[in-house]
């Protein structure tokens, strides 16, 4: 239970700092933060939680990174029901409280119209980008994202930092991303916005489910022939290999 409350803590964070800053900051009056400090803001959240939660839970907060982890050896697939549940419970919660901070402006807010940061495509994509590149976009940049993820946690990699690569990745993730679809790589945070926007936003929802689960799929399988084939590597040179950074422990994993 500790394990599940710190997923669905830290996903509660991720989507009220990520979201809450693109709802509410991004274009406040003439000092918004713009598409670069919602970047940040999602790349950030995820930093500050690897780091405070990752020894509770490994931080997911995301279902396809889960996914990834189980399809490349190092997540259980016992467990992934209960994280994905979490998850989905921390992201709604995110939502609800971005959504009712923004109802307190003079002309209120209305979700729908609005957006509530939720992904989309075609009419309901920030730059106009079609079915076609929303679906490429988000198996990408959700490759990409576990890919570094399940690098930067490896047995033969330092993990002590693998918190800063796996943020700035988010970062890198959004600065492409978002004027395509808003951006995913997280079905959650899609689904907790998507469930107070209604709509549009549901009835999109499901390539934001798809589309991530597909790409951490692809790295997860990647990642579980390459790190196959580092150990073998290192014994060829004769270098030992390395211990994880927190031994005995779940490993930070974003």
């Amino acid at each position: 239970m500790r394990r599940l409350a710190g997923e669905a803590l830290g996903t509660f964070i991720l989507v009220f700092g990520g979201c809450g800053t693109a709802v509410l900051a991004a274009k406040f009056s003439t000092v918004g933060v713009g598409l670069l400090g919602v970047a940040f803001a999602f790349g950030l959240t995820v930093l500050a939680g690897v780091y405070a939660i990752g020894p509770i839970s490994g931080a997911h907060f995301n279902p396809a990174v889960s996914f990834g982890l189980a399809i490349g050896g190092r997540f259980s697939w016992r467990d992934l029901p209960g994280y994905v549940a979490a998850q989905l419970f921390g992201a709604i919660v995110g939502a609800g409280l971005v959504l009712a901070l923004a109802s307190g402006q003079p002309h209120g807010y209305d979700a729908h119209v609005q957006g509530l940061a939720a992904n989309g495509f075609a009419a309901h994509s920030p730059g106009g980008f079609s079915f076609g590149s929303a679906l490429v976009a988000e198996i990408a940049l959700t490759f990409v994202f576990v890919s570094v993820i399940m690098g930067a946690t490896s047995k033969s990699a330092s993990t002590a930092q693998a918190g800063v690569a796996i943020g700035l990745t988010l970062t890198l993730v959004h600065l492409i991303g978002i004027p395509i679809t808003n951006v995913s790589v997280n079905p959650a945070r899609s689904t907790g916005p998507a469930l107070f926007v209604g709509g549009w936003a549901l009835r999109q929802l499901w390539l934001f489910w798809l589309a991530p689960l597909a790409g951490a799929a692809l790295a997860g399988a990647l990642a579980r022939w390459l790190q196959a084939v580092a150990p073998e590597a290192m014994a060829e040179r004769g270098e030992p290999e390395r211990a994880t950074a927190l031994p005995g422990r779940p490993v930070p994993i974003g």
